[in-house]
């Protein structure tokens, strides 16, 4: 079983670490705890929140048009890794991201990176539809 800090659980959920501590003292989310008394919490635990609630309770998170929360995709081309750079024109943007010693490269809509607050040092994942990908390399002299 995969357990998680109060931390690591608040940045999965997109709310404060306060917020979660709050659901913690209030009995709105169970934790392990550690030899150090410290607070763990499954992922199951966090899946069993999501469902009851239809949507994070006391969150500013945002949620979709029919009230629920977008906790999994079915795209398997997933990388994720950390923003770069962030360019905005007009009504786009530019994002480099970082995955491992690669750099991927996004052009995306300005009210995007706006709602995703995307900045410099965000760990973030890319998913990629495949419909069309471009193979190259060096000719051989």
């Amino acid at each position: 079983m995969s357990l998680l800090t109060v931390r690591e659980t608040a940045k999965k959920l997109g709310v404060g670490y306060s917020t979660i501590k709050s659901w913690i003292y209030k009995g709105s989310i169970r934790t392990i705890k550690t030899e150090g008394g410290h607070h763990r919490i499954s992922n199951t635990e966090i899946q069993r929140v999501l469902s009851r609630h239809n949507k994070l309770p006391n969150s500013r998170t945002k949620t979709r048009a029919n009230g629920g929360i977008l906790v999994s995709l079915s795209g398997r081309n997933q990388l994720t890794g950390f923003i770069e750079e962030v360019r905005t024109e007009g009504l786009l943007a530019q994002v480099r991201m970082r995955v491992g010693e690669q750099l991927l490269t996004a052009v995306i809509t300005r009210d995007a990176v706006d709602e995703l607050k995307l900045k410099r040092g965000d760990e973030a994942t890319a998913l990629i539809k495949a419909t069309e990908v471009m193979i190259g390399r060096e000719l051989k002299k």
